[in-house]
């Protein structure tokens, strides 16, 4: 069975609710990285990028490792994630954004990817209540067996969305409008 989520907390559900906070979580998922590479992977100012990292710092999403010599004598500080976001449930935090900041991250990340490397599928269903809390407990014992996973050293980096919704607009007498 799939890990137990905790509820997040009131800071923890916020700090998610931001679309360039999950992108700097997965940029640092399998490396360390500075507050300035982070800013030149997204293209971004280091002072915005500083400010979320300092929250995700704050809240326990990134963790500082050991400062390293940059160039001309700088000290600079890289940061991993903690991978404690897979343990939270945002939804009863009373923090709006949370998925709409998933999703928006999504749609950031996948907008850079080589789409026709990718494998994509897309699979309407007609479902109850139970069939839906099935099927969700079912993929996200996957995932928790993928992410329990020791890396591979020469894997390479994925990323994986998976999304159940309502259809919005769909015939609801006819299932493959």
């Amino acid at each position: 069975m799939g890990i137990q989520r905790r509820p997040a907390t009131e800071a923890e559900a916020r700090a998610l609710a931001s679309a360039i906070r999950l992108r700097i979580l997965r940029l640092c998922l399998d490396q360390a990285l500075t507050n300035k590479e982070i800013a030149g992977r997204l293209g971004a100012n280091p002072a915005t990028t500083l400010h979320h990292v300092r929250k995700l710092v704050e809240t326990g999403f990134l963790a500082a490792e050991p400062s390293r010599q940059g160039p001309r004598g700088s000290v600079e500080i890289p940061y991993r994630a903690t991978g404690k976001s897979w343990e939270m449930d945002v939804r009863e935090s009373g923090v709006s954004g949370a998925n709409a900041a998933m999703l928006d991250a999504f749609l950031q990340e996948v907008r850079l990817a080589d789409v026709d490397a990718g494998s994509f599928a897309r699979l309407g269903l007609r479902l109850t209540a139970e069939g839906r809390k099935e099927l969700w407990r079912r993929l996200e014992e996957v995932l928790d067996d993928f992410r329990a996973r020791q890396p591979p050293p020469d894997g390479e980096a994925y990323s994986l969305f998976l999304a159940i919704h309502p259809d919005a607009g769909r015939d609801a007498q006819h299932p493959d409008a």
